[in-house]
């Protein structure tokens, strides 16, 4: 064990949790949501994972939750907003407002995360903030309107971030997840496909996590997941 502090994201029963076993691993892992129910059964599950029910869009709740896991844990030192606003419409279909709400999770959330915390990972001169992506960052499909411009946008604030606090000590990294990962809902619609299909939330985490202490003399920026059968 180390007194590395993680704080993760949109926490729910696929990748977040996966996230959450995989950083809880290595120290005390600050999990946030808004199911307070479900943190609660994941923090009863995963030895040192501590739940923050918050909803990112909200910024009052936001640096609310982010003073109290200061407080209780520490500053984190490695930070992974796995949060996803995901709804989606074509461009005379999707109301602006599904737009702006998808905005709000995936970008102005990231924007406001990295301000609360890089400060203290500048001051400590180490730190690792990552975004759990897709491939509806570098590319806008017609029915991707409401949802892939905030991917784009999310993955561009995160560059602009790498470039500004890489020289200070901080690795930012956009890990982009090119596939259908294996919850339950997925096995479900794609009931025919085999099982390496599927890409395994454990198996993200793990990569995340390799990503997250990748040695300053190797950092990767743009990191894209598929499984071998993903046509791309």
């Amino acid at each position: 064990m180390s007194d590395e502090v993680s704080l993760i994201t949109g926490v729910g029963p696929g990748t977040g949790a996966a996230l959450a076993r995989r950083f809880a691993a290595q120290g005390p892992v600050a999990m946030l949501a808004r199911s307070a129910e479900r943190l609660d059964a994941l923090a009863a599950e995963i030895p040192d994972a501590h739940p923050f029910p918050c909803d990112v869009t909200d910024a009052a709740a936001l640096e609310k939750a982010a003073a109290a896991v200061r407080a209780q844990l520490g500053a984190p030192v490695n930070l992974v907003h796995n949060a996803v606003g995901g709804a989606f419409g074509d461009v005379l279909s999707v109301s602006p407002e599904l737009l702006e709400q998808n905005f709000r999770i995936n970008t102005m959330a990231m924007l406001r995360l990295i301000q609360a915390f890089a400060p203290d990972m500048v001051a400590a001169g180490r730190g690792a903030i990552l975004a759990t992506g897709n491939t509806s960052a570098y590319r806008g499909k017609a029915g991707f309107a409401a949802f892939a411009p905030t991917k784009a946008a999310q993955r561009i604030l995160m560059e602009s971030a790498a470039r500004h606090l890489g020289p200070l000590g901080v690795h930012v990294a956009y890990v982009a997840i090119d596939a259908v990962i294996d919850v339950p809902w997925a096995r479900k619609r794609f009931a025919d496909r085999p099982d390496d299909f599927f890409a395994k939330p454990a198996e993200i985490a793990e990569e995340c996590f390799r990503v997250a202490h990748q040695p300053r003399s190797t950092w990767s920026f743009d990191v894209v997941i598929r499984p071998f059968g993903e046509s791309w």
